[in-house]
């Protein structure tokens, strides 16, 4: 078994970036998120790889769409108000078709909000994050371990499809300490012909851009890209089920608020309720099959979430609205207990939220 060591959450997310080649960082410091930052700092002079504070968020996300056309591994990072900076970045690395990673570790919103743990960006993050119509691929840890594996993930999956992925944690999984294995399997970055690396006269010059002003053709790249992303929703859905087969309750969690309804579950079999969890560790795309299939014997569906309720919508969506889901959930920085979720699981089997 491989070693382990005691790391932040943010601080696996560094690591782990470097473990798969990554050797730009661009950034800029923001709770709860600035260890990333201060990790890289240290960290990338000493292999050789680039660290630089950007003057602001607007900054660090062109400076990932200028390292990514030259075809390398490259990341940002930042927190809620610092991602909605990006937004008009995170669009033109969707219209460039360009690879990067964007970790979002959240805080409580809207605007400044505070600075404790939140999962309100969801909506944000699995509809695209900036103007126009693409997506990103969207990977939610429930662990220090899944923050270090879902970045090398995210990498590959970015290289693969040619798109931006993004690592969307909670505060608490930054800050969180846990024992981590680092020893990740990482396969190799693809070649990238489209890579403007200069052309040694052996070949024609490489044009990285996402300004189209034929509306025909524009048109023709979106509905290209929309066939990928069809791809993507076939081949690439992550779930994590829990006491699901014979579930009457089953829960749906991401992130921190899986963990605390993993708990919940757990007391209501002791107290003899039949109830399951359901776990996306992709948000986009949103696992639809496991939340189909459950409904055809579930009587109803909780969504826990820390945000006014956001997540419910696809839960919804992927049950076809066969049986009722609600909303369990805390917000603003707060995070729902598990007896909370407990209390709601007893609601639920009693009748009382039909």
């Amino acid at each position: 078994m491989a070693d382990k060591v005691l790391m932040k959450g943010n601080e696996a997310i560094a690591e782990a970036a470097i473990i798969a080649g990554c050797r730009h960082y661009f950034g800029y410091p923001i709770t709860p998120q600035t260890e990333v930052a201060a990790y890289m700092a240290k960290k990338m002079p000493k292999i050789g790889g680039v660290f630089l504070q950007a003057e602001s968020e607007i900054a660090a996300i062109n400076m990932v769409y200028g390292v990514s056309s030259a075809g390398k591994r490259v990341m940002t990072s930042s927190s809620s108000p610092g991602i909605s900076l990006k937004g008009e970045g995170l669009s033109y690395l969707a219209g460039s078709d360009l690879p990067a990673l964007v970790v979002n570790v959240q805080r409580g919103g809207p605007g400044l909000g505070g600075i404790q743990p939140s999962q309100s960006d969801y909506f944000q993050a699995t509809r695209g994050g900036g103007h126009g119509d693409y997506r990103m691929i969207v990977l939610a840890p429930a662990s220090v371990q899944e923050m270090a594996e879902l970045t090398v993930k995210g990498f590959e999956l970015a290289d693969t499809y040619r798109m931006t992925s993004m690592i969307l944690a909670d505060g608490t999984m930054g800050q969180m300490m846990e024992p981590v294995s680092l020893d990740i399997e990482v396969k190799p970055a693809p070649e990238k012909p489209w890579a403007t690396t200069g052309t040694k006269m052996e070949r024609k010059h490489n044009i990285v851009n996402s300004l189209s002003l034929v509306p025909e053709e524009l048109e023709q790249l979106n509905f290209a890209r929309y066939e990928r992303y069809k791809v993507i929703e076939e081949k690439e859905p992550m779930f994590e089920e829990y006491m699901v087969d014979d579930a009457d309750i089953i829960i749906a969690a991401f992130g921190i608020a899986s963990r605390v309804s993993k708990n919940a579950v757990n007391e209501a079999r002791a107290m003899g309720i039949k109830a399951g969890l359901i776990r996306p560790i992709t948000l986009w795309p949103f696992p639809k099959a496991p939340f189909k299939k459950a409904a055809g014997h579930a009587k109803q569906f909780i969504s826990v979430e820390l945000s006014m309720g956001q997540m419910i919508e696809d839960v919804r969506l992927a049950t076809e609205c066969k049986v009722p889901v609600t909303l369990c959930n805390r917000a603003g920085g707060m995070i729902p207990s598990p007896e909370q979720v407990l209390e709601a699981i007893k609601e639920a089997a009693k009748g009382g939220n039909e």
